[in-house]
């Protein structure tokens, strides 16, 4: 039995926070006639008052809701065309959340700068570690005779699902600020107010989806300490 629970809640942790986040913006989604904006048009209206109007708010046909997304490479925010143009609680909070990242973008937010640094120092590191893991570990020390090399390899390995798992857990602060710092107090301004519950919901989900990639990088290292080291 105690077996049994020690499988299923890493499976647990792994799949739940993921389904909750998609079951939560489904349930928001739902069309709103009395709305008095779509979430694009709320979004617009945002980005003016903080004089970032220059900032596009794109729709992406094959984009998930829970992918939605504001680049600050390219200084745009990346919207599912599920939620884009629509009277729904999900659009409007999904929106002002991506929006708070392109506020802290403004204000060079530390977290967020050092988060865009690092995935792009470690962008090539990154890279080898999951095309060694897609070779497969039991094949790669059946492959390689070398010492020297398979601890080079293990190294790699390592070293680049460590820097997925602190690239997420940095990235979490900036999500909660995002959410709790920079939207809600806008929404207070303008959601409905009979809907603010229902908006504080979609921030926090919004906020988590970097925990549920964070529990996924977590448990992905302790897999691959397992298989290196119970050889």
């Amino acid at each position: 039995m105690i077996k049994l629970l020690l499988y299923l809640i890493p499976i647990g942790l792994i799949y739940l926070p993921d389904l909750w986040i998609k079951y939560n913006f489904k349930k928001n989604n739902k069309y709103f006639e009395d709305m008095p904006f779509t979430g694009k048009e709320l979004g617009k209206k945002i980005l003016e008052e903080n004089n970032l109007k220059d900032i596009p708010i794109n729709s992406l046909k094959d984009l998930p809701i829970e992918g939605c997304n504001y680049d600050p490479e390219k200084k745009e925010i990346n919207i599912s065309e599920s939620i884009y143009d629509r009277k729904s609680i999900t659009s409007i909070a999904v929106i002002v959340h991506e929006i708070g990242h392109a506020i802290q973008d403004k204000e060079k937010a530390k977290l967020l700068n050092l988060r865009i640094s690092l995935i792009k120092k470690t962008q090539s590191l990154r890279k080898a570690g999951s095309i060694l893991l897609i070779i497969g570990i039991p094949s790669l020390f059946a492959l390689i005779k070398s010492p020297l090399l398979i601890i080079l390899f293990t190294l790699v390995i390592i070293l680049s699902f460590s820097t997925n798992v602190l690239i997420n857990l940095i990235t979490l602060p900036n999500e909660i600020d995002a959410s709790f710092k920079k939207a809600l107090p806008i929404l207070k301004r303008y959601a409905p107010k009979d809907n603010l519950k229902q908006c504080r919901s979609v921030l926090v989900a919004a906020a988590f989806t970097y925990l549920a990639a964070s529990i996924r990088s977590i448990l992905s290292l302790r897999l691959i300490f397992l298989a290196l080291f119970r050889r």
